[in-house]
């Protein structure tokens, strides 16, 4: 499929692209992210349990490869109007090396518009509250900085992807 570079950040990465719509790494200034239809687990004592795969895509920008499939968002329906989530997907560079990715995020609106999020419409990404925490474990001492920096984000869900934007804390 088509490649689209996400982010130019002075050799820091990175954008990815997933069968058309991306997701953010690091600290470029946007990025998306594709996912399955997800599987609804029941209730649990938080919530609703919704597990979304990650199933692969594609590594564009100053680092470049892979997100491997086997990756999922695992999130808690808590409310009508709030999700916590939690996704989890390992990237492979094409230099061979690897970066596991985890981030926590929470994601709130009114009812009226979480239930148009769940039926599939468009909502005005400022009527939802939409922050995230990623954190990353990297296989080369030189992605090490992904490891001693804090990161920060915002997201906004669209019809057809959710667009993440992470911050490095500095």
């Amino acid at each position: 499929g088509e490649v689209e570079v996400l982010a130019r950040t002075g050799g820091r990465p990175l954008g990815l692209k997933l069968d058309g719509e991306r997701v953010l790494v690091a600290d470029s200034p946007r990025g998306l992210l594709a996912i399955e239809a997800g599987q609804v687990t029941g209730l649990n004592s938080r919530g609703r349990r919704r597990i979304i795969p990650i199933t692969g895509g594609t590594v564009t920008g100053a680092i470049n490869g892979t997100v491997l499939p086997g990756g999922a968002d695992f999130q808690i329906v808590v409310s009508d109007t709030c999700a916590d989530l939690d996704a989890r997907y390992l990237l492979q560079l094409d230099t061979g090396e690897h970066i596991f990715v985890m981030n926590r995020a929470l994601r709130r609106g009114s009812v009226e518009d979480i239930a148009k999020l769940v039926r599939g419409e468009p909502v005005d990404p400022a009527a939802i509250y939409f922050r995230c925490a990623p954190t990353f474990e990297v296989s080369s001492p030189a992605l090490t900085w992904l490891t001693e920096s804090l990161f920060v984000g915002t997201g906004a869900r669209f019809p057809d992807r959710v667009e993440m934007r992470f911050f490095r804390v500095l």
